[in-house]
């Protein structure tokens, strides 16, 4: 008891947190949601908990963290919240709260300079261009005068440079302890400042790889651990089966190629021992690309070796890839870099075996293949996940702490519990403090076509042009395809001159969001990835536009396998999988209108299927309390800033908008 009393006293209006800051509010939401966390700390027992958007969740869990005594386990879903927490939310609460704890920041290899490749770049004069020279010197300065070797400081190197993989390295390419460079080894030391500390912060990719047993030829870090808070949740189902598969890309075929040939540069005749090598594997990557081209860009495996010329491309390439092998493995003794290089085959050769299945395979898995434009991966991807998961949870005998603002679908967690092998596990649903009613304004732009009909998105476009006016643009329009979201920016430049138009991919993410909020009236325009994670508060987004309901693409053979594998059990695909999945991506779309209590938004809701499916109900009861709408002057009226009578909202959000079906078909587009 002792820990939730000092939670407890600590997020009172009387406490450290309000003495020390004066904007600190005491939080009842946050109170709850802190409660839960330090009973799972004590208990060492599994907590999920949904947080809606202004709980405070992450100081929630910091609190009882910092205040447990614990060695704990921070993990968040991209390095850009860990920077954020570690660099901001941290020193501000320890400073607050007076305690000594050490804490420790750990990310993937890859984002720490690496000593012997920027040393083997210089060498070998590996850059492409004067530019490349000039920054590679640069980074040379950086790295000498930095105690953490973290890429995130460096902003004179654009995100997709040729440089980067030349000056960091990877699990695969790694010397590990032979390399020469190991004392001064930035990953290393990371590792064993994480060793240390009594709270670590890490991502969910790095967590999986550990948890995976990819131990980067360092080891684990997160045995001993007495707690994992797992912040962003939701994204973990889907991180977990990359994990706990395999895959096998063309890319990883050739810088595999590429390095054997650099390191044998330091042995005399190696290069002739593996050139010959080196060129058939190349050959046999080119040639399979060439069979495979007349496939859909993604699909089975199984289906794929029907063909002959697509299974003869296979064989031809595990030929090559064998001769490489023993090719390196006649070298190998004459440097730590040719080691290495074998190690790597030897891996790359396994997961080319896994593309056969076994009759004994525990877990289903379905093997699938995807095309690019000058290259191709191959995958081996578990349709379950729950087994490993729990088998590490009770090796861990820790308290597990799985939060998010969208974890539940109609209150209920069981979809997330199911997926992760939890067992009836403490659940706190926990809704947003925010006063929609007052906030918000959802509208269902009525008269829509079917979303399946080629003309759907410039209908769209055509019939919320005047929300996007009221709004005086500073919108967000969030798509469920790619295809969609180019059709949308080129009828937005021809229709919509007015506003300017800031598109996912046109320029780095950060860039984009800032000229977004520059721009006082503009429209961003994003899919996939920017459903989630773009969190701009304030009068720059005062609209947020979803095209379609998120339902997963039907042509994905992994979601295809996973539901023939729900049919086969006896599962409803649809209402087992489908549903779910959408309807949390949908939460989090819904999740970037409304970031703090000052802001004020529409949110547009165009799928007619919302209203027409039995389903829709599904969607429409996850949102949070906010008035309905399908009048336009509603809109008009709203950010005319004449709040919406209590008496109007009740019409209009009950009346005649949501009908009953018995429907249970999918039409999922």
């Amino acid at each position: 008891m002792e820990l939730l009393d000092a939670t407890a006293a600590v997020l009172s209006a009387q406490g450290p947190l309000a003495r020390a800051w004066p904007e600190f509010r005491a939080r009842e939401a946050q109170q709850r949601l802190a409660e839960a966390v330090a009973t799972a700390f004590i208990e060492r027992g599994e907590l999920v908990a949904e947080a809606g958007t202004g709980t405070g969740k992450t100081y929630a869990y910091l609190v009882p963290a910092l205040l447990s005594g614990l060695r704990v386990i921070v993990s968040t879903g991209t390095r850009a919240l860990q920077d954020q927490l570690y660099h901001r939310d941290l020193p501000r609460l320890r400073e607050a709260l007076g305690v000594g704890l050490k804490t420790a920041l750990l990310k993937g290899r890859s984002n720490y300079l690496c000593w012997y490749r920027m040393d083997r770049a210089r060498s070998d004069r590996l850059f492409g261009s004067r530019e490349q020279a000039a920054q590679l010197a640069r980074v040379w300065s950086f790295a000498g005068a930095s105690e953490d070797g973290d890429i995130a400081g460096i902003d004179f190197v654009a995100e997709d440079s040729a440089l980067w993989p030349q000056i960091t390295s990877t699990p695969d390419n790694c010397l590990g302890s032979e390399c020469p460079f190991y004392g001064e080894c930035f990953v290393a030391k990371a590792r064993a400042r994480a060793q240390a500390a009594d709270l670590v912060v890490v991502n969910h990719h790095l967590l999986f790889a550990d948890l995976a047993l990819k131990r980067e030829g360092f080891g684990e870090i997160l045995p001993g651990a007495h707690a994992f808070v797992i912040d962003e949740a939701h994204q973990l189902p889907e991180l977990a089966t990359r994990f706990f598969g395999s895959s096998l890309s063309a890319r990883q075929l050739q810088e595999l190629g590429r390095d054997a040939l650099a390191e044998a540069q330091q042995a005399s005749g190696a290069v002739g021992a593996l050139q010959p090598a080196v060129e058939a594997l190349d050959k046999a990557l080119r040639e399979f690309r060439l069979a495979w081209d007349p496939l859909p860009l993604r699909g089975p495996i199984e289906q794929a070796l029907r063909h002959d010329p697509c299974a003869d491309s296979l064989e031809v390439l595990e030929h090559a890839l064998d001769g490489l092998l023993q090719a390196i493995e006649g070298q190998a003794e004459r440097s730590p870099g040719l080691e290495a290089c074998l190690a790597r085959a030897q891996a790359l050769q396994q997961r080319m075996q896994a593309l056969h299945p076994r009759g004994d395979e525990a877990v289903p898995q379905v093997r699938w293949y995807e095309l690019v434009a000058r290259g191709f991966s191959l995958h081996v991807t578990p349709l379950d996940v729950a087994g490993p998961l729990t088998e590490f949870r009770a090796k861990a005998h820790a308290a597990w702490i799985f939060t998010s603002a969208t974890l539940a679908v109609s209150g209920s967690f069981s979809h997330f519990a199911d997926q992760l092998g939890l067992i009836e596990p403490r659940t706190l649903l926990q809704p947003s403090p925010f006063d929609y009613a007052k906030q918000s304004l959802a509208w269902l732009p009525p008269a829509l076509p079917d979303p399946i009909e080629r003309r759907y998105t410039a209908a769209v476009l055509r019939a919320c042009l005047p929300a996007l006016e009221a709004s005086q643009g500073r919108a967000f329009l969030l798509f469920t395809s790619h295809r969609a979201l180019r059709e949308a920016a080129e009828w937005l430049a021809a229709n919509a001159p007015g506003f300017p138009l800031f598109v996912q991919g046109s320029q780095p993410r950060h860039r984009l969001l800032q000229a977004f909020r520059e721009s006082g009236n503009g429209l961003l325009l994003g899919a996939a990835s920017f459903w989630e994670g773009v969190d701009v508060a304030g009068e720059a987004l005062s609209l947020v536009l979803i095209d379609k309901l998120p339902f997963a693409a039907p042509d994905d053979p992994v979601l295809e396998a996973r539901l023939e594998h729900i049919r086969r059990n006896g599962g409803n695909p649809f209402r087992d999988w489908q549903l779910p999945t959408a309807v949390i991506a949908f939460k989090q779309g819904v999740g970037r209108l409304i970031r703090s209590e000052s802001d004020r938004g529409v949110l547009v809701l165009c799928d007619p299927r919302l209203t027409r499916k039995g389903y829709g109900r599904s969607f429409l009861n996850s949102l949070p309390p906010l008035p309905r709408t399908e009048a336009i002057d509603d809109v008009r009226t709203f950010f005319a800033a004449v709040p919406l009578s209590v008496e109007a909202e009740g019409k209009r959000a009950n009346t005649g908008l949501i009908r009953s079906f018995d429907i249970d078909e999918p039409d999922p587009v």
